[in-house]
């Protein structure tokens, strides 16, 4: 299979330096380079051979999620806790991945490793799954010798931020489901079940109730149009996902509006801090200098409003002012924070200050989000219960009526 890099993925048989038979696969260009790196790993190779791309992707074609990159890095940090070699510690943890493209990016990774590459700039070659904060915090665990301590912190922070992103997608998996069903349901109800109504009240002979014939004409104008309504919904959808990630003022203007939306914008802002603090709490603990810490946290966000505030503070920073000062003069940062940071900078303990406002600001997105969907599922209901039980009514009233002048 061709890799992210390019390269080919080959299994291979040998004696490995201890004298014992041995077997894996190396991903290289071709058989000449995989058998030059197996050699400079000290193994003597028996054969290698290209491996034969699956059909239809078996499995394959399972993308790897940040969730897999954070089980990787909790996985490498419990191995180098427990002092196993970094190679090695590659190699035991590809033997449990399930899905092969993450297995083949492991190893690799371990290739490079293995081959002479330090850790950080061989994570830089996969920019897709491991980002600059990622790779920067790697590197300062290598420059000050603690590399296993900084593969706890990076796992801790990505566990903590996966989590609280699958809350929140977990909280709306609900009701876009209910919504999905009702649409479905609506549908067939105006495609299939209407029409026949409509057909029965064609021999009525009087005039039917104002609520009944906006019904029939939503119906035929479905009917009519169906197919023209499902790519003009298709169309805008795809025009609002390409206007977000190539119109800066769109997705700045959307992260505006995010944040003032009613019961949501509270939550927004509440996984920003919280995404705020833990980013800083953790590349400033790893040794990260304020300033270039601040950059990165900009970059981690995930608000343009929020992004743009920390630069600003980034640039107070730098020309001297505290940060304490520089935060509280976005006007954006809630007080706690500001308190907290206070204190840090007073005690010298700000990782450890920021971590607790981060614990606070994750706890109250789980509330929130609790809550919300405990508001969202009798909303929903009650909508849906109208949609579906007012086509059912406008096709009933008109025997109603009828039966009442009988």
């Amino acid at each position: 299979m061709a890799t992210a890099t390019g390269n080919d993925t080959f299994t291979w048989s040998g004696i490995d330096k201890n004298g014992r038979n041995s077997k894996g696969e190396i991903s290289a260009v071709s058989s000449a380079m995989a058998k030059a790196q197996l050699r400079r790993q000290g193994i003597k190779p028996k054969s290698v051979k290209k491996k034969s791309k699956p059909l239809f992707g078996s499995g394959q074609g399972k993308a790897i999620k940040p969730s897999d990159i954070a089980v990787f890095t909790r996985q490498m940090a419990t191995m180098m806790k427990a002092g196993v070699p970094l190679v090695q510690a590659f190699e035991i943890v590809a033997d449990g991945m399930d899905k092969p493209r993450m297995r083949d990016l492991v190893m690799q990774i371990k290739n490079d490793v293995a081959s002479g590459t330090g850790l950080a700039p061989s994570l830089e070659k996969h920019p897709r799954y491991f980002d600059e904060l990622f790779c920067s915090l790697i590197a300062s665990g290598e420059e000050s010798g603690t590399l296993e301590v900084m593969l706890d912190r990076v796992a801790t922070y990505k566990e903590k931020t996966e989590a609280l992103k699958a809350k929140i997608r977990k909280a709306m998996t609900y009701p876009l489901a209910v919504v999905s069903v009702g649409v479905v349901v609506t549908l067939i109800l105006m495609l299939k079940v209407i029409p026949v109504f409509a057909e029965t009240f064609q021999n009525f002979g009087s005039d039917l109730p104002a609520f009944t014939q906006m019904v029939l004409n939503m119906s035929e104008f479905v009917q009519e149009y169906w197919f023209i309504c499902l790519l003009a919904i298709v169309a805008i959808a795809f025009a609002f996902r390409e206007a977000k990630f190539r119109s800066e003022k769109f997705s700045q203007w959307l992260d505006k509006v995010a944040l003032k939306i009613p019961v949501v914008g509270g939550i927004v802002h509440d996984a920003v801090i919280a995404r705020f603090s833990r980013t800083l709490s953790t590349t400033f603990a790893a040794g990260v200098p304020l300033v270039d810490a601040l950059e990165s946290t900009a970059g981690a966000a995930g608000n343009s409003v929020y992004s743009r505030a920390i630069r600003q503070i980034k640039d107070d920073v730098t020309t001297g002012s505290t940060l304490y000062n520089s935060i509280k003069a976005t006007g954006l940062f809630p007080n706690l924070l500001l308190q907290m940071v206070s204190i840090g900078e007073e005690s010298g303990a700000l990782d450890d200050m920021l971590g607790k406002v981060a614990d606070h600001y994750e706890a109250a997105v789980d509330d929130a989000v609790d809550n919300l969907s405990s508001l969202l599922e009798p909303l929903i209901m009650s909508i849906l219960g109208v949609m579906v039980g007012g086509l059912m009514i406008a096709m009933y009233l008109p025997i109603f009526m009828l039966g009442s002048v009988i």
